[in-house]
């Protein structure tokens, strides 16, 4: 079957959507020196500002499954990214300690409301295509999180900014408004044949559901972690140059997993992907650590791309594994269970920082992570194919 027009562009709008999930979050990453020195973090509360938002997936990944019930996949999509580009936009407002965290705290229940509807999108509008609007939503979420850690320093969006990190934050929420109207104008209200369900509240009695997001929490741990903390690690190491060519690679070779899938699809069927993604991660978190000068900038990008692989994994299987009906409520599950994961180890990987000094120690909880990821999954059972699909 070919892709009609409309067709499209709904991939055009999820892959837009996607991109909104991680622009304004990963803007922080490449700023997190000047912040730093201008308002006095320590490292517990710079793993927080990166983390904090991941947080809010998780609490406010329930909640986005009842807006989802209640104004629609469209309505929570306009309220979600209307609430990313205006708090995105106000973090840096003042600045203050208050204001930064405050306004992040918002923008990350921006994304919460929102992420859960994606899942639905694509199964509504691609019931025979999943892996194709997966792929598409997923390739957008990934060049989300390479654009603002590629171009805010040292060319592109700061120095536009005149060197003022506020400015900075605030200009990557233009593109998520732009997205947020785009999809407000053309998504339609209702889509033919959907199954439209006031349940919203996820069964966590579903074995399948908790032990995928505690798996995937394992990546997004590493992931975030080493977004967090690489900035202050290549900076206190006399690597201050580095850290925007190693944070573009560590989310740049994630795009590189589009064509891995490509070449081998059975990464998104079996258990090979995760498994395989856990031991890449593990490796390339001790090289990135203990391999001196440009190492970091060689292990970076194999970090990124062994925790994008496991993250695709995962946005397929909500569309394949739910009911009808259940794909945001079982969504809202994994991405809870996933991101309070992914906020917790990072926290804890500041607080040893901090109490050690050893900046070597704030990568042990990634490791960590990274083999618990490859034993959890060992469990885990993939279908190939959506269950009960129009």
């Amino acid at each position: 079957m070919r892709l009609t027009r409309t067709d499209w562009v709904r991939l055009l709008l999820l892959w837009l959507g996607g991109i909104d999930l991680r622009l304004t979050m990963l803007a922080v990453p490449p700023l997190i020196p000047l912040i730093h020195r201008e308002l006095h973090l320590d490292e517990k509360a710079v793993g927080a500002l990166v983390s904090g938002p991941v947080l809010l997936l998780a609490i406010a990944a329930v909640p986005g499954s009842l807006l989802i019930a209640k104004l629609g996949v469209r309505g929570a999509l306009v309220v979600g990214l209307g609430s990313v580009a205006v708090f995105g936009a106000l973090r840096g407002f003042g600045p203050s300690q208050p204001v930064l965290f405050s306004a992040t705290f918002l923008m990350g229940v921006g994304v919460a409301v929102t992420q859960p509807a994606f899942p639905s999108l694509v199964r509504e509008w691609f019931p025979r295509r999943i892996a194709i609007a997966t792929a598409v939503y997923s390739n957008g979420i990934l060049i989300g999180e390479t654009l603002p850690t590629a171009l805010t320093t040292p060319v592109g969006v700061l120095p536009l900014a005149h060197g003022d990190w506020r400015w900075a934050l605030a200009s990557w929420s233009v593109l998520v408004l732009a997205s947020a109207v785009a999809i407000g104008v053309a998504a339609p209200a209702r889509f033919a044949g959907s199954k439209v369900t006031s349940r919203w509240w996820p069964d966590w009695r579903h074995g399948q559901a908790i032990r995928i997001g505690i798996v995937m929490g394992m990546a997004s741990a590493a992931y975030f972690g080493a977004n967090a903390f690489i900035p202050d690690f290549l900076d206190q190491t006399g690597r201050h140059n580095l850290i925007s060519p190693t944070l573009g690679l560590l989310n740049g070779a994630q795009l590189l997993t589009a064509p891995a899938v490509a070449l081998w699809p059975r990464l998104l069927t079996g258990r090979a992907g995760f498994i395989g993604s856990a031991a890449i991660m593990a490796a390339a978190q001790l090289g990135l650590v203990l391999t001196p000068g440009f190492g970091a900038v060689v292990w970076a990008p194999v970090l990124g791309f062994s925790t994008a692989l496991a993250f695709v994994v995962v946005l397929s299987l909500p569309p394949r594994v739910a009911p009808p009906g259940g794909v945001a409520r079982m969504s809202a599950a994994i991405f809870t269970l996933q991101y309070a994961t992914a906020f917790v180890i990072p926290l804890i990987a500041g607080a040893l920082w901090d109490a050690t000094g050893k900046a070597l120690l704030a990568f042990l909880p990634g490791i960590a992570a990274a083999v618990a990821m490859a034993w959890g999954a060992m469990s885990l059972r993939i279908p190939d194919r959506v269950q009960n699909a129009p």
